[in-house]
């Protein structure tokens, strides 16, 4: 009989365990008061062996904790950044691409090209969405660093170049060497949106979405 009973026991912890394979502290503590409870007298658990286990415990329930303090922490995170970003829906947001969008309300194109060393004269180029060309000139790069460019949307003709998405690339001699410089452009926000892996993204209109986190500037207007 006793073996029967001692089988049925196992079965039905067994079918504890797989029901919840989570152990709370009350079930820690229960199971630590049955340990002590069936310990032989003359060879009791080791005090090392019970602080130890107890220490063990308190790691993982603590781990536990600290990760759902932190997908807490996460969420608010995410609500915070998507805050700060709707903020910026209908400005300008200075973003790390030489292509911006031209249209009629906002025939301009506005950006940086950045410098390690000053340049006296930057030749810039216009290209439209083909690649081709559609404007030359040149910025003062003296001061080095950032240097502000502005093209005023108009062709090698002086003519008003079409709605569309346009890039600025741009060159200057620096050490004797023609090297290519690093261009970017504002862009309009039209929209938010939340990702779930990179978070609040601005659909900025010409370029495409742009993380919240690559956004270099804000522009006044």
């Amino acid at each position: 009989m006793g073996s029967v009973t001692s089988s049925t026991t196992d079965t039905s912890s067994t079918s504890s365990t797989s029901n919840n394979q989570s152990l709370t502290q009350a079930d820690f503590f229960s199971l630590l008061s049955t340990q002590l409870s069936m310990q032989d007298p003359s060879n009791p658990v080791d005090n090392d062996q019970m602080i130890s286990q107890m220490a063990s415990f308190s790691t993982v329930d603590g781990i536990g904790k600290l990760n759902d303090e932190i997908t807490s922490l996460n969420t608010v995170m995410t609500s915070s950044q998507a805050l700060q970003a709707s903020g910026l829906v209908g400005q300008k947001v200075l973003v790390p691409s030489g292509t911006g969008y031209v249209s009629a309300d906002d025939p301009t194109l506005k950006g940086v090209i950045s410098t390690s060393t000053p340049i006296n004269s930057i030749k810039v180029a216009v290209q439209d969405a083909s690649g081709q060309v559609v404007r030359n000139f040149t910025v003062d790069g003296s001061a080095g660093g950032n240097v502000d460019v502005d093209w005023d949307g108009l062709d090698n003709s002086g003519n008003a170049v079409a709605p569309g998405q346009y890039t600025l690339t741009a060159n200057g001699v620096v050490d004797g060497t023609s090297e290519d410089l690093y261009v970017s452009t504002y862009g309009h926000v039209s929209s938010v949106s939340l990702n779930s892996s990179t978070g609040a993204v601005l659909n900025v209109r010409g370029v495409g979405g742009v993380a919240l986190s690559d956004v270099l500037a804000v522009s006044e207007g």
